[in-house]
């Protein structure tokens, strides 16, 4: 604690000069050190005393679960003893699903799709077929899995596979039409293989095609079933290593399936056809129909249809077979949504679906494929949603789905997640929103139910919302890491619907997704909640209970730049340093769409872009819209994206602002307090000389200039620095960097801010005066452009909405954010990044704390507006609110991304609220009319002290100042080369933290006060915008970012958490018993084949069929047993937990032999009992009598 004090003494010398704090800040090798400044004029506080209890050994990194739908699946497994899914991915990814909370993810390392999926029933394993053509074999007896075995296949593509039920014998079919065997237990490849010249007939000419299917025959276990694709079907002897039966047909096969007896099957062919075979004539199929197929007036074949992509044919003890299939529509009805074809008898049942199906399976009561299978369910994997259909009623309806795999049914745009909230809130929600309950759904348990899984410790209440494309936002409970839908807000019900080809009439500016929500602001405590839209709006919504019936309130605000004349100066008579008294004026946005609509013959002004209703609107109990706000379009200029909101339920205020300025509104009097453009608010105390520099011959980057536009003027020794800085944007991607991209290279850029002065930057540089026709050429959008410009921040990139392709929208982060800045860098404007309400001390030397509104620019600048509130609660609805700036300044370096508050004991200040009451309850009595305001919290007024802590967090460092004084006491800088996308201030332990997300990918946390580094992992690259749109940092060491467009995925940085995400995490195995086989009976067992006498070892082992080839596949020890174990845990705790797993599969062993001998003994017993029996019976026979 001494050496730290000494240390802020000898940098309080470099601080008590105007440039000292910044200078210090600068000179730090790097962001790893902590720089603090100057103490002066705070001699005698307690901020010494404060002690910082948190401590790198709080801190750890793991993923915890992830949320939402599979993101492009390929893949479906389910295992009918233990009652889980799995679905494979194109990336992948394995997700395997039980009972409500049993959710597991897990990836290969490869990263390549997964092809086929299948389940060692009730053996608590999986096998995984993937397109690099290697198995692996997943341990699921583990919370999380891990593959014990992988086989690299080298010569041979993997196109199917089969493992029949109890058997350690899994079939592999190749793309060459071989087949190959391997073990599961020892994951080696046995030397029998059944070459596809061996298994057709030696006249056929042509090479049958890749495996298509395999599957044992239920009759017999030593008869392989194997199809081709050009329709061949061989059934093959495994015993006698020859072809029993080869069938053929002359369109291609997608898929085969048995009848349980084992003496038919069917194939699903390319024509749309179904066709089923006997064994003992396999000449010709028996039966053939084309079940979607017109039929044709002279008899002739039904035409052709679509493929038939896979069919199941499943028989019952009490009714006809079902015969379930995908796809075969008619080719006519090109408009026919993917559909799932039930047949059951001469029913036949048409289920369309949103999105093509992916693969589906049958659900059966048993794992036996020689008894009925009595289907009860199909699960359906579609491209976008899981759909399980009842096969017990005869309208087959659909389960009601418990997981939550909708986030994705409008594109996430923007999301936010709070931590320990008050416990009250998700049992109000869920009630509100479960009104809006469907109807329809079977009234069946679902019945994908295996898995456990309990609460475990932490038991705090966590929301998580959604903002999304359409308008919704979604609130989710997401505690103990579950998630589950609790309402639905659609924020677009109070807007008139646009009718088509009226966007451009009523000045829409988003030609798609108008509605897509941008921002949305929460405050539990008091429920209001505030959403900005992407089309220059904030609505303000209360929570009520109540229905009610009435208008919206709406208002319309004016944000823009005073309009001056504009000279483009020549290159000749820039001064290198010029006056300070030489500013420019202050200048309106040209890079937009001045003109864009002169050619409609009016020039927009005073226009919203979209309509409110204006007639009284029914509001069901929950979120009702109590004020709309919109920016207007100024002289022909759309309104710009709102870069940041926030709003303050006891002061009764919602602030928010832009690229051209800040507006602030009291949401209770319905009145616009502020309208002013950022420059407005600096008045005299601008710290800008904004004036040009000396022009730089070279190219350079856009990222150059990004976010460090200003800088040179505070931090002379950083403009060397400025050219190399953000290099890490260039190697997140290979793209080309567009040619807007160069807009510096004009001699008339104005270098100190980043971005160019002139309208014609990048075609004009004489010193002539510009004509309005002029301006209109050098700004006019072309067809292609976006018609807005973007956040002018790093701060801002999350709003780069709305994105008009699926590539955009899922493409490189590098070359997002180059879009999102070349439309806007020939602006000269700065956004307002941050806001943020709080009880603070205005000015210096104040000697008590006063409401007031932080303001964060682009810039990097802080002001403080004070807020003057009337005093008592009855004239608040009358009196009017003063907002009045400060005058003080204080600076960082980048855009400002977040404040907060301590108190003079270093514990987090929460800004003031008022105690959530309903608008509308039926008690209009004065007790519920009267506001009740939570002024402080968790401190009281009076430990509040007579100073305070304010933490600033921009994109490239972070400052603790000491109010009233406002000096600066602590400097980090957090990143030289790259810019922070989140930060945070959060409390973990009953302490507090900064927690910082960098653009690099590095998550970092910072004490607080003193800005020590305590975390800094390099964790997540930012390969995506949507990550950067979409990270976000809560409480209690949790963060969340959408891992892809359809799902959610958590992340702990507490140690603690880590530490006991084992007991969280649900088990996905179960001890179950397997069923027993029916009895099949004595004749049945003589005559109905031998599948019991089959011995697959002895075929298949190595003493019978010999080694395969080496060469062929490749053998890699997995990580999943008790490998991994030795080299993932050390000392005493992997000693005991590899004595439990050695234990358990010891005792499983024993289990295994134990009732293995009892059936043995069973067998001889009865055996035994049998030959006394006949002995006896033929005994006193003669040989002549038999």
């Amino acid at each position: 604690m001494k050496k730290f004090n000494f240390r802020k003494v000898l940098d309080g010398l470099t601080a008590s000069s105007p440039g000292g704090s910044s200078g210090g800040g600068g000179s730090g090798a790097g962001g790893g050190s902590v720089h603090p400044g100057g103490t002066a004029g705070a001699a005698g506080t307690p901020r010494d005393e404060i002690q910082e209890t948190l401590t790198s050994d709080y801190f750890q990194i793991c993923k915890t679960v992830r949320h939402g739908f599979p993101y492009l699946p390929t893949a479906l497994a389910f295992d009918p003893v233990q009652k889980i899914l799995a679905i494979g991915t194109r990336t992948g990814a394995i997700r395997i699903l039980g009972r409500p909370g049993v959710d597991c993810y897990c990836q290969h390392e490869s990263g390549a799709a997964v092809l086929q999926l299948q389940f060692l029933i009730n053996e608590g394993a999986l096998v995984s077929a993937s397109a690099d053509d290697a198995l692996h074999l997943w341990n699921l007896r583990q919370k999380r899995p891990a593959i014990l075995h992988s086989l690299k296949f080298n010569r041979e593509r993997i196109t199917y596979c089969h493992l029949p039920f109890q058997s350690k014998w899994l079939y592999v079919g190749t793309e060459r039409g071989n087949t190959h065997i391997v073990n599961i237990e020892s994951f080696i490849l046995s030397g029998y293989v059944i070459m596809w010249n061996k298994a057709i007939e030696l006249s056929t000419k042509t090479h049958p095609g890749p495996v298509v299917h395999l599957s044992d025959s239920p009759r017999d276990e030593g008869k392989l079933l194997i199809g081709y694709e050009n329709g061949t079907v061989v059934l093959w002897d495994l015993r006698s290593k020859r072809a029993d039966l080869r069938a053929y047909y002359d369109e291609a096969i997608h898929s085969v399936a048995w009848h349980h007896e084992g003496k038919q099957f069917m194939c699903s062919h390319s024509d749309g056809s179904l066709t089923l075979w006997n064994l003992k004539s396999p000449n010709r199929p028996f039966q053939t129909t084309i079940p979607h197929g017109k039929i044709q007036r002279d008899g002739k074949k039904p035409e052709s249809c679509k493929p038939i992509l896979k069919v199941e044919y499943k028989t019952c003890k009490n009714s006809e077979p079902f015969v379930i299939f995908s796809g075969g529509l008619s080719y006519d009805k090109a408009c026919r949504r993917p559909s799932l074809t039930i047949m059951h008898g001469k029913a036949i049942t048409v289920l369309e679906m949103d999105h093509p199906i992916v693969d589906f399976l049958t659900l059966c009561e048993t794992p036996y494929p020689n008894e009925f299978q009595e289907p009860y369910a199909v699960v359906v994997l579609l491209e976008k949603d899981l759909i399980v259909v009842d096969l017990t009623q005869s309208n087959f309806p659909i389960f009601e789905n418990p997981y939550p795999i909708d986030i994705h049914e409008s594109p996430v745009t923007c999301t936010e997640y709070f931590a320990d909230c008050p416990p009250d809130l998700i049992p109000v929600l869920y009630s509100v929103g479960a009104k809006h309950k469907k109807q329809g759904y079977s009234n069946k348990e679902w019945p994908i139910s295996g898995g456990a899984w309990n609460l475990g410790a932490q038991t705090y209440p966590e929301i998580i919302i959604t903002g999304h494309a359409d308008g919704s936002v979604k609130f989710w409970d997401a505690s103990a890491i579950t998630l589950q839908m609790l309402y639905k807000l659609k924020t677009s019900k109070v807007f008139e619907k646009q009718k088509p080809g009226e966007g451009k009439a009523t000045a829409e500016i988003v030609e798609e997704d108008p509605f897509a929500v941008q921002m949305m602001y929460w405050c539990p405590e008091s429920r209001i909640f505030c959403v900005a839209g992407v089309s220059a709006y904030v609505i303000v919504y209360r929570f009520s209970k109540h229905e009610v019936n009435t208008e919206i309130a709406s208002l319309e605000v004016r944000l823009q730049y005073e309009v001056e004349d504009i000279i483009t100066p020549e290159p000749e008579i820039i001064p290198p340093f010029p006056d300070a008294s030489s500013q420019l004026p202050s200048l309106k946005s040209l890079s937009g769409s001045t003109n864009t609509v002169a050619c409609e013959g009016t020039m927009k002004d005073s226009i919203p872009c979209l309509s409110v209703k204006t007639r009284p609107v029914r509001m069901p109990p929950g979120y009702q819209a109590d004020l709309v706000i919109q920016l207007v379009w100024v002289d022909g200029e759309p309104p710009q994206q709102i870069t940041s909101l926030a709003v303050n339920s006891a002061y009764g205020l919602v602030a928010f602002g832009n690229c051209n300025g800040l507006a602030v509104v009291d949401f209770m009097q319905k009145t616009v307090l502020l309208s002013m453009g950022t420059l407005d608010l600096y008045g005299s105390s601008d710290p800008y000389q904004r004036q040009p520099r000396s022009p730089r011959k070279s190219k350079q980057f856009a990222a150059d200039n990004f976010c460090m536009r200003g800088l040179s003027n505070f931090y002379p020794d950083l403009t060397k620095r400025i050219r190399t800085s953000y290099q890490s944007l260039t190697e997140l991607s290979d793209s080309p960097v567009s040619l807007e991209l160069e807009r510096c290279k004009s001699p008339t850029s104005d270098h100190v801010n980043g971005h160019c002065t002139s309208p014609t930057s990048q075609s004009c540089s004489s010193g002539k005066r510009l004509s309005s026709a002029d301006v209109s050429k050098a700004n006019r959008r072309g067809p292609g452009r976006p018609p807005f410009r973007k956040a002018q921040s790093a701060a801002c990139m999350e709003i780069s909405l709305p994105v008009t392709t699926e590539e955009n929208r899922e493409n490189s982060f590098s070359r997002s954010r180059s879009s999102s800045v070349s439309s806007i860098d020939r602006d000269s404007k700065e956004a307002i990044t941050a806001l943020y309400f709080m009880e603070s001390f205005a000015r210096k030397n104040d000697s008590a704390v006063s409401p007031c509104l932080w303001v964060g620019t682009g810039l990097g600048m802080v002001l403080i507006l004070s807020l003057n509130l009337p005093a008592s609660d009855d004239s608040r609805q009358s009196e009017p609110v003063m907002v009045s700036p400060s005058g003080k300044l204080l600076t960082l370096k980048g855009a400002v991304l977040t404040f907060a508050c301590l108190d003079c004991m270093g514990t987090l200040t929460h800004p003031p609220y008022e105690v959530w009451r309903d608008p509308h309850s039926a008690d209009d009595g004065e007790k519920t009319r009267k506001r009740k305001l939570v002024m402080h919290s968790p401190s009281s007024s009076q430990d509040m002290g007579d100073h305070q802590f304010a933490v600033i967090c921009s994109e490239k460092q972070a400052k603790v100042y000491s109010l009233p004084s406002q000096t600066c006491l602590y400097v980090h800088n957090i990143t030289e080369t790259s810019f922070l996308l989140r930060a945070d201030v959060v409390t973990l332990c009953n302490s507090v933290c900064l927690a910082c997300f960098c653009a690099n990918g590095h998550i970092m946390t910072l004490s607080l006060p003193s800005l020590r580094p305590l975390l800094d992992i390099n964790y997540l690259p930012v390969t995506d915008m949507r990550i950067a749109r979409t990270f976000c940092f809560t409480n209690e060491g949790q963060a969340l970012y959408l891992s892809s467009p359809t799902e959610i995925q958590r992340l702990t940085y507490s140690q603690e958490m880590c530490d006991n995400l084992q007991d969280m995490l649900g088990d996905l195995f179960t001890p179950v018993e397997t069923p027993e086989a029916q009895n099949r009976g004595f004749l049945k067992g003589l005559f109905g084949g031998s599948g019991q006498a089959f011995d697959r070892e002895e075929l298949f082992g190595e003493a019978t069929a010999g080694k395969a080839s080496r060469s062929l596949a490749q053998h890699i020890p997995g990580s999943g047993g008790i490998e991994g174990v030795r080299g993932a845990a050390g000392g005493v705790i992997g000693d005991l937990t590899r004595a439990r797993i050695a234990l358990d599969e010891r005792g499983q062993k024993l289990g295994e032999l134990d009732e293995r001998t009892a059936s043995m003994m069973a067998s001889a017993e009865a055996f035994s009992k049998h030959a006394h029996e006949v002995m006896l019976k033929y005994k006193d026979k003669k040989w002549y009598q038999f």
